[in-house]
């Protein structure tokens, strides 16, 4: 991390044995190792607070995902079900002006057929072989 080798750290102890004397040393030492120590840890903790809140704030945001995909879900089932109703209302009434034309054109040919099949005066008074061809 400070890049700091072997070297480095045999001339900071013997300066500070030069500047602290045998007495002082091993004290100072000692403290210097416990307020690394405790840099460390707070170091440490806040670290693991951060990757908590991270991996808090990942969970939010799937659930709020998984929220809007629910919603959406929803509205697609309420838009599914109000098309197949209008389907159904249509088929309904297309099935309704089938059958009512089915009534009217069977009333119609009904008609046509009994008006077709009385004969006028005309035709029951015409002799037999007058209204033939003779090619025939």
């Amino acid at each position: 991390m400070f890049d700091i080798g072997f070297t480095e750290l045999l001339l900071i102890g013997l300066m500070a044995l030069l500047v602290l004397g045998p007495e002082r040393l091993p004290v100072a030492a000692r403290m210097a190792g416990l307020w690394i120590g405790r840099i460390k840890r707070s170091f440490n903790s806040i670290k693991e607070e951060v990757e908590r809140e991270i991996g808090a704030d990942e969970i939010r945001r799937q659930l709020h995902n998984e929220d809007i995909l629910a919603k959406e879900r929803k509205m697609l089932e309420e838009t599914a079900s109000m098309a197949k109703d209008s389907l159904q209302q249509g088929v309904k009434a297309i099935e309704e002006n089938v059958q009512s034309v089915k009534s009217s054109t069977q009333e119609t040919v009904e008609a046509v057929t009994s008006a077709t099949s009385v004969q006028t005066p005309a035709q029951l008074k015409q002799p037999e072989g007058i209204g033939q061809n003779k090619n025939e």
